[in-house]
């Protein structure tokens, strides 16, 4: 699916349906700017301030929409703590800057858990499909203060095997509470840890497969 983009006079928004997990924030916070289910036309940049735009992407947790100042003034800030958001029945929210499987992709990504995505490691939404059901509030581990909590974030999906975390980051429940703080990390994809977010060695019993290093 191509990428559409909309210039405005102040601020080009960039929309990737690939990476679109449904979320409804920005139709429903701001259904000016993404108008749904209409033909034609659907993005208007300029149906709010630039700000208020810069507000609507940030808020998209999947970074299907991205956006960017045509005067290169200023582009979107890392986050002061990476976090990966575990969402109820659903992909793993990160809020980092990202490298995964070795390309840059942005402050803001959902990937998959389910084992169901046809665009692994992203999420396709395939998680409703296939009735995935895990908690999005699982038990908190004991775990220390980060000595630094931002930085860059690599993600490396293994060959038939789970996501491998390396950088800073606090995993949080999808009510906010902090589960766990690592430096490295392997969470499941394959949809069948007993353990979930967490990898248990579970994609080799059900024969998971998916590309990977």
């Amino acid at each position: 699916m191509a990428t559409e983009t909309v210039r405005g006079t102040t601020v080009t928004l960039h929309f990737d349906g690939s990476r679109c997990i449904h979320s409804r924030n920005c139709v429903l916070s701001h259904p000016d700017v993404f108008v749904p289910n209409v033909a034609g036309e659907w993005i208007h940049p300029d149906a709010v301030s630039a700000e208020e735009v810069e507000l609507i992407a940030r808020n998209c947790p999947s970074g299907a929409i991205r956006y960017e100042f045509n005067d290169r003034s200023h582009a979107e800030p890392a986050p002061v703590v990476n976090l990966v958001h575990v969402r109820e029945n659903g992909p793993l929210a990160f809020n980092a800057p990202l490298r995964i499987a070795g390309q840059d992709e942005g402050m803001r990504a959902t990937l998959c858990r389910c084992g169901a995505s046809e665009n692994k490691p992203f999420c396709d939404h395939r998680h409703v499909d296939c009735g995935f059901t895990a908690t999005g509030e699982p038990a908190e581990r004991k775990s220390e203060a980060l000595a630094q909590r931002d930085g860059l974030l690599q993600v490396t999906p293994t060959r038939d095997g789970p996501l491998h975390v390396v950088g800073n980051l606090e995993v949080v429940s999808g009510t906010g509470r902090t589960l766990d703080r690592v430096t490295e990390t392997w969470l499941c994809r394959c949809g069948h840890s007993a353990n979930k977010p967490f990898c248990d060695g579970s994609h080799r019993k059900v024969g998971f497969t998916a590309d990977g290093e």
